[in-house]
């Protein structure tokens, strides 16, 4: 869920107002403790999300009209998660013309944060615009190397603290969970060849399951967070303001996600889920 784009909105720029007793910074366990993490690492959910893409708003950007779908599936590879996100999106502007962007993105990550395999194929108007894929190695610290397969030859030094995805989604779990209300750290993922990005996620108030739910997998506690992706060395923490991507989301403590922003900046896309579905997998 991290096309890279340039943002208007500074929701990272929360970080000034909360206090430091409230924040998360960069780690290897990121200020969780190793109970914590194992905890948090075993109620993450094997499962498929499937979501109806919409408008959300359009900043004066001519655009008139979203339309499209995303399926995540998460499955849980004893040691690792093995995951792939595919999204059709077609974009419509005020003369009618329509762009359609096609990706396929899929992962293998460690559950202890030392490995990353990914691979994205994007495609627009029927023709392939991007193709990153390779491999990421982080040491205990976070610190690490990733090598790119395409493009062919390339590679990137990943700073200390680099958390994974999946990782990424445990601690701000658990740091929900925990009262706070900041999480901040560098994260790579592989959906570009820029290697990682600083991220501040901003969440609020954890809650208690209520109502009647949607899907069973959606039934416990959880927070609305968003997360802001910075070019590295641009965090609001670094002392820039400006995010280039931003994703907003409601966690439950399983780690699905019911209902989902991604902010394009001249526009942004809501997604509702229209499945949540447990997958098998497992030790």
């Amino acid at each position: 869920m991290q096309p890279t784009r340039r943002l208007s909105l500074i929701a990272a720029l929360c970080l000034l107002a909360v206090p430091a007793s409230a924040q998360v910074t960069a780690g290897p366990r990121a200020g969780v403790s190793e109970e914590a993490l194992a905890a948090g690492i075993a109620r993450m959910a094997p499962h498929r999300a499937a979501y109806r893409l919409d408008l959300g708003e359009a900043r004066n950007s001519g655009i008139t009209s979203v339309r499209g779908a995303m399926v995540f599936d998460v499955a849980d590879a004893c040691e690792g998660w093995a995951t792939r996100q595919r999204m059709t999106l077609t974009v419509v502007d005020r003369e009618g013309q329509e762009i359609e962007t096609v990706s396929d993105y899929a992962t293998y990550e460690a559950k202890d944060n030392s490995r990353l395999r990914f691979s994205l194929t994007q495609s627009t108007q029927g023709a392939v615009s991007q193709r990153v894929s390779g491999e990421a190695e982080l040491r205990p610290d976070g610190a690490g190397t990733v090598r790119f397969t395409d493009p062919a030859g390339q590679e990137e030094t990943l700073p200390a603290g680099t958390l994974l995805p999946m990782r990424h989604t445990v601690l701000a779990v658990e740091a929900a969970r925990a009262g706070r209300r900041i999480l901040s750290a560098p994260l790579f993922d592989g959906t570009t060849n820029e290697g990682a990005q600083d991220t501040t996620t901003v969440i609020t108030a954890w809650s208690a399951a209520a109502g009647t739910p949607r899907f069973p997998l959606a039934s416990g506690a959880s927070g609305q967070m968003r997360i802001a992706f910075f070019e590295r060395g641009g965090s609001a923490a670094g002392g820039a303001s400006q995010p280039e991507y931003e994703v907003g989301l409601r966690y439950f403590e399983n780690g699905v996600a019911d209902d989902i922003t991604m902010d394009f900046g001249d526009f942004s896309v809501t997604g509702r889920a229209l499945e949540l579905s447990p997958l098998p997998g497992g030790c």
